[in-house]
Parts: structure tokens; sequence; C-alpha cells
């Protein structure tokens, strides 16, 4: 064989390895591909319809504070009657259960109200969705060192929740007893402490995250304490200075990803709220005293 022929085959042979090499990279890639897309997609939509006896496995994202208790004590029975075998999944702040619930990580969740969870969504461009409300604790005005509203004194440090909505529910909180006026027109989910308009008493209102709102009791005057992180923390409502007067936005909601809304779970879930057998065992639990929803009074 000569050098030019030679040159020539190793030439061919270079070529044929490259053109196989690069199939299969074509294809892995094709294959990576799909195996992603099938894991971002993994939500209720794939929640197979309970048959033949069979029990379904759904994951519900809760936070610390009673709604946890509520699946788990009410839903969770009540859903395996339906052929749902529920867990929860806990998570510690309001962020990451709604994120998880768009991308599939979960398949419902139950830990925030509705004036919450259409902020949320419209802020990241999330398709989440209510399939009805359930009873709610609702946020509290707490303080380990005044015993009425009337006693917080002039200059106190009061700590309201730093999120959006819950930082407005808590300003409206305080209008509700008086301590601050907020601007006429103000959108209640977006009210935010430059549109205190009126502070008699010169409060220092000093946002910080939600969770550690009930340990701030210890370094100020007056805590607003939403609902979930009070029971967590073991504070008796009973003991607060004042609940908030719960209007239908700050009632607790049970979501679900828009493109489950027609699944077989999210229909379930729909009747179970409007039933009767839903309001005998919460009327039955520990939670009779919460906040019922609106519809629950027609």
């Amino acid at each position: 064989m000569t050098i030019a022929t030679a040159f020539t085959t190793l030439k061919s042979k270079r070529r044929t390895l490259t053109r196989a090499f690069a199939a299969v990279l074509a294809a892995a890639t094709l294959l990576g591909t799909a195996a992603c897309g099938t894991a971002q997609n993994a939500s209720a939509e794939d929640i197979a319809e309970p048959v033949d006896g069979k029990t379904t496995k759904v994951t519900i994202g809760v936070c610390a504070g009673p709604y946890g208790d509520m699946v788990e004590e009410v839903f969770a029975p009540l859903l395996k009657e339906k052929g749902y075998e529920v867990s929860t999944k806990v998570f510690n702040d309001y962020v990451q259960p709604d994120k998880a619930l768009a991308s599939g990580k979960i398949d419902a969740n139950l830990m925030q109200h509705g004036n919450y969870l259409k902020k949320f969504s419209a802020d990241n461009n999330l398709d989440l969705i209510s399939l009805g409300q359930t009873p709610t604790l609702g946020l509290g005005i707490y303080s380990n060192k005044y015993h009425s509203i009337d006693e917080i004194a002039d200059g106190a440090t009061v700590a309201i929740a730093n999120d959006g909505s819950n930082l407005a529910r808590s300003l409206g909180v305080l209008q509700q007893n008086k301590l601050v006026t907020i601007k006429d027109g103000v959108d209640a989910t977006k009210a935010s402490v430059n549109d205190i308009t009126s502070n008699p008493k010169h409060l220092n209102i000093k946002p910080i995250d939600a969770a550690q709102l009930a340990r701030s009791l210890d370094t100020v005057d007056v805590s607003l304490v939403p609902g979930n992180y009070s029971w967590a923390a073991g504070l008796d409502p009973k003991n607060a200075l004042a609940l908030e007067q719960q209007d239908d936005g700050v009632i607790e909601v049970f979501a679900i990803a828009g493109q489950n809304k027609d699944t077989h779970f999210a229909k379930t879930v729909r009747d179970l709220l409007g039933s009767d057998e839903f309001r005998q065992a919460i009327a039955a639990s520990k939670f009779k005293d919460f906040g019922k929803p609106a519809s629950w009074a027609e």
C-alpha cells in the first residue's frame, strides 16, 4: 500500500468514526431532553385515578403550623376513603411550596391565603389556582409586654411580616385596631409601610421574616403573627391582644397547579371542601374554632 493510499483510508475511517460519534451524541441528547421533560412535568396531572381498590399517592406541601396537622388529621382520612394516600412535605418558608408546586415536586399545597396565592403567582409568573377555602386561624397581635391594645406605648416596636401580602395584611390588622391609618384606595394585597398616613402612637414598625415573628416577641414590644406560625410556636389565640377580622382574601386555600385543574384529584378535593363530611370532620377536630370559609355561611 502506498503512503497516499494509506492516508486516504485513514481519512475515510476518521470520517466514519466522527459520524458515528455525532449520532451517539445526538441520541443521548434526545434521551436526556426527554427525561428532563418528564421530570419537570411530573405533577398532579400524572396522578392516576384510583381504580380497582388501588390507592394513589399524593404529596401536599405545608408550612409549620396547623395546616400540616389539618392535612394529616382531616384531609388524609377523608381522601383515603376516595382512594388517595396522602403524605405531607414541610417547608420552612412561604416561597418554596409554590415553586415546588409549579415544578411538579409536590401535588398540592395548603399553606397560604387567597391574597398571597394571587400575588405570589403573579409576581413569579406561576399558574397556580385555588380549589377552595379551608378553616383558617387568623393573624394575631401578640405581646409579652402588654395585655391590651390600649396599653401599647408611644414609640413601641412592632414586628410584622416582610413578605408582600402578609405585610399588607398586617397593616390592615393594625388599622382595624386604630393603631395606624392606611391611604385610601390602596390595593389590600400591596399596601406597604409607605402607605401609612397616620401613626398616632409613633410605632416603630419593623418588617421581618414571617417565620421569625413569634420568636421576636422576646426582643420587640408587639408582634403580628400569622396563624400557622403562632400555632407552631404554641401561642394561644385567646392571649392575643386582638385577632384579625377575616375577609375573604385571608382565608387559607388548597392550591394546585393550573394545568391540573381538571384532574380526578382536583375534582375530588373541590367536592370534599364543599361537603358536609368535611364540615363535620372540622367540627369534631381541634380546628373547630378557626375562622370559616365565607361559603359556609350560605
